[in-house]
C-alpha cells in the first residue's frame, strides 16, 4: 500500500506501519482471540484500521468491524475489504444497532478507556452475545501505564484500575478471566520436533529464582462470558513475536550507536584536556607573574 493510502498515525489509533512496542502490543491480542473466532461470526467493536477484523476474518464465518470514525471506516474497506467473510460499517460501539443475541465472540481492544459511556459499551456487548458468547477486551493499568510512568495519554478520558475493570466487567458477564500483557525481556526456551509438553515460567530479582511471570502489566485483556469456559480452552501463556525481531535490532542498533558516540566523546574528551595543558602557563612564568602582581602594589605606581 502507498503512503498515500495509509491511515496516518495520530496517537489516537494504531496502524500496522507503526514499529516496535505498540506493534506487539496490538498485533498479539488479535492473535491470542484468533483461536477463538475460528467458524465464529465476530464483531470487532471499534475496530480501527482494519487490520484486526482481517485477521479474525482469515478463520471466522463472518466477521463485522465497526468503528465511529467515517474515514478509517473508508479506509478499512479500501485495504480489506476484498476479503471475504468481512465488511465494516460506521457506528457507535457504545451505541450498537445490531438485533440481540448474533454474535459468537465480540473484540474490543484498546476501546474501553476512551469513552465515558464504559457502561453502556459493556451493556451493548451483553445484549448483542449469544447466551454462550464470549467478549474479549483489553484496557491499560491506570497505575502502570499512567501514575508510575508519569504519562498522560490525551487520546483516553477514563482509565481504570485493576479492581475498577474487574468490578465494570462482573456486571454483565459473571466469569471473567484476566489476562496480563507487557513487552519483557525474556530467555526463550521452547521444545524441538515436539507438539506437546508443559510450559513454565522464571523471573529473577537480586539473584533470587520465582516461578512465574511477577511483573505489573501494563495493559489487561479480559476474556468474559456468561457460562464457564472448559478449562483447555485457553492458554495460560501466549506468546508472540516477529521474525525480524524489529525490537531486539532497534535495541541493538541504538547500543551500537551509543558506543559509537561514547568513544568519540571520549576523544572529545582527550582533545579538551590536550588543549587545556597547552593553554597552561609555565612554571617559568610563575615568578613573572608574582612580579607584575607585586609592581601594582607599589605605593609610587
Amino acid at each position: 500500500m502507498s503512503e498515500e493510502e495509509q491511515l496516518p498515525f495520530t496517537g489516537e489509533r494504531f496502524t500496522p506501519e507503526c514499529v516496535r512496542e505498540i506493534w506487539y502490543e496490538h498485533w498479539h491480542r488479535y492473535a491470542f482471540a484468533r483461536e477463538l473466532a475460528t467458524g465464529k461470526r465476530v464483531l470487532d467493536a471499534a475496530c480501527g484500521e482494519g487490520y484486526g477484523s482481517a485477521m479474525l476474518a482469515e478463520v471466522a464465518a463472518e466477521v463485522v468491524g465497526v468503528d465511529i470514525d467515517t474515514r478509517t471506516v473508508s479506509h478499512a474497506r479500501l485495504r480489506y475489504g476484498a476479503m471475504p467473510h468481512l465488511r465494516y460499517e460506521q457506528a457507535d460501539a457504545a451505541n450498537l444497532s445490531f438485533a440481540d443475541d448474533i454474535f459468537d465472540l465480540v473484540v474490543s481492544f484498546e476501546t474501553l478507556e476512551h469513552l465515558t459511556a464504559q457502561e453502556d459499551l459493556l451493556a451493548g456487548f451483553d445484549r448483542v452475545l449469544k447466551d454462550d458468547g464470549i467478549l474479549i477486551i483489553s484496557s491499560p493499568d491506570k497505575h502502570t501505564y499512567s501514575e508510575l510512568a508519569g504519562f498522560r495519554n490525551e487520546f483516553h478520558v477514563r482509565e481504570l484500575y485493576r479492581e475498577e475493570l474487574l468490578s465494570l466487567l462482573q456486571r454483565h458477564f459473571s466469569h471473567v478471566r484476566l489476562y496480563g500483557q507487557k513487552l519483557l525481556f525474556q530467555s526463550a526456551l521452547w521444545q524441538l520436533n515436539a507438539s506437546q509438553g508443559r510450559g513454565e515460567a522464571w523471573t529473577a530479582s537480586d539473584a533470587k529464582l520465582a516461578a512465574g511471570l511477577d511483573y505489573a502489566p501494563l495493559y489487561y485483556v479480559a476474556v468474559c462470558s456468561r457460562r464457564a469456559l472448559p478449562p483447555n480452552v485457553l492458554p495460560a501463556l501466549s506468546l508472540f513475536g516477529d521474525r525480524e525481531e524489529s525490537v531486539y535490532a532497534h535495541y541493538n542498533h541504538e547500543i551500537r550507536k551509543n558506543m559509537s558516540a561514547g568513544a568519540r566523546i571520549a576523544e572529545l574528551e582527550a582533545e579538551v584536556e590536550r588543549l587545556r595543558a597547552a593553554a597552561r602557563p609555565s612554571d617559568d612564568a610563575a615568578p613573572l607573574r608574582g612580579w607584575r602582581w607585586w609592581r601594582r602594589k607599589t605605593p609610587n605606581e
